[in-house]
């Protein structure tokens, strides 16, 4: 244990402030602050509110998580933050935290891509991740299909959604049933007292000619949106559990079965599932069903480490450390299209020559005179 890397990671990329403390693959503290309530009214986040929300809570967010974790901010090896893809300023509020507590404790600095941490957590829940390994994320902003083959610095793109992504149709359905926000939670919880079957929702990007692996779920939701004011206009009553079951059926259905298509393909054997929508039930079942079926090895982290969260940062964060790779520079900005080709936004100069475990404070960002701070 005291061999492995110890990293902070920050994540504020929407909604969420998020801090994790991580010890090689080892999860000692998840401290977040989420400012879902103030987007609630709204109907979905506002970014000036977020990053606002992230202002105030970042050092309370922090200071919370070191002390879970029972170590002191000098005692890490590195801090780790999300430097995209999300929100330009929630974003900006994280990358300028991190960047103070590196520069103040003079540690290794480490921006890293939203999405490879989301596959990177699952090392907290079920160990090293297999090379290759073929990644659905599923989120309100993402839907995506994923080849690793080394986590820190090879993240293939095999497909991603072409419009409306799984979180956001489920979000706006649940705003046509008048559900609230957000929707994944209760489309879901309702979902499971009504007939899947009841509604034949349309699968998209599903036919013969159709991009093998890509998403489209704006035409599912116009469909359920049309079908629900075809309801009410007719003065009938809306069965808002068959159509939550229905939507929720045709959404897994199709992530699902491109998942398990793409892992045959490559021939790859482990799928890991993870984003905020790799919490709904159903998918998670769906998902296991048809895993078995075809031989593949399922990995799916516990709910909490599926949403946004500080620990999916540390994780990678202290993967960077691990495998030597180059810390960020001081001039690291926050990118809100940051590609997933890009698991790390690494510095101009060498490899870190001391990753475990203890790094020289001065190895990080040589031109920086650290001494004028701390005699």
């Amino acid at each position: 244990m005291a061999d492995e890397p110890l990293v902070l990671g920050i994540e504020t990329s929407c909604d969420e402030t998020g801090v994790g403390i991580v010890r090689g693959h080892t999860l000692l503290a998840d401290a977040i602050a989420s400012s879902v309530d103030e987007h609630a009214r709204f109907g979905g986040v506002v970014p000036e509110v977020a990053s606002r929300a992230h202002l105030e809570a970042m050092v309370p967010t922090i200071q919370r998580a070191l002390k879970d974790a029972g170590v002191s901010a000098g005692d890490l090896d590195g801090i780790a933050v999300t430097a995209g893809p999300g929100l330009a300023g929630a974003l900006l509020v994280g990358v300028s935290a991190a960047k103070a507590y590196a520069y103040a404790l003079g540690k290794p600095l480490y921006g890293v891509n939203h999405l490879a941490s989301h596959i990177c957590v699952d090392q907290l829940e079920h160990g090293a991740l297999p090379e290759p390994t073929m990644a659905l994320l599923v989120s309100g902003g993402h839907s995506s299909l994923l080849l690793s083959t080394d986590i820190t610095s090879d993240v293939r793109p095999m497909g991603a959604t072409i419009d409306d992504a799984a979180g956001e149709a489920f979000d706006k359905i649940a705003r046509v049933l008048n559900l609230g926000f957000p929707g994944g939670p209760v489309i879901d919880r309702y979902a499971k007292e009504g007939d899947p079957k009841a509604i034949a929702f349309p699968r998209g990007l599903t036919g013969p000619r159709d991009p093998a692996y890509d998403f489209s779920f704006s035409g599912l939701k116009t469909a359920v949106a049309r079908w629900i004011e075809a309801k009410r206009a007719a003065g009938e009553d809306v069965p808002v559990r068959d159509v939550a079951a229905s939507f929720q059926e045709a959404v897994v259905d199709v992530l699902t079965r491109k998942a398990v298509r793409a892992c045959k393909d490559e021939g790859v054997d482990h799928l890991m599932i993870g984003g905020g929508v790799a919490a709904n039930s159903r998918l998670r079942v769906l998902a296991q069903e048809r895993c078995e079926a075809a031989g593949i090895r399922l990995r799916v982290p516990r709910p909490k480490l599926c949403t946004d969260n500080g620990a999916m940062v540390a994780a990678l964060g202290a993967e960077m450390v691990a495998r030597n790779r180059a810390a960020s520079d001081w001039d690291l900005s926050a990118d809100s299209s940051l590609p997933v080709t890009d698991p790390h936004v690494p510095g101009r100069g060498h490899p870190h020559p001391h990753p475990h475990p203890h790094p020289h404070p001065h190895d990080h960002v040589h031109e920086v005179a650290k001494e004028n701070l701390y005699p």
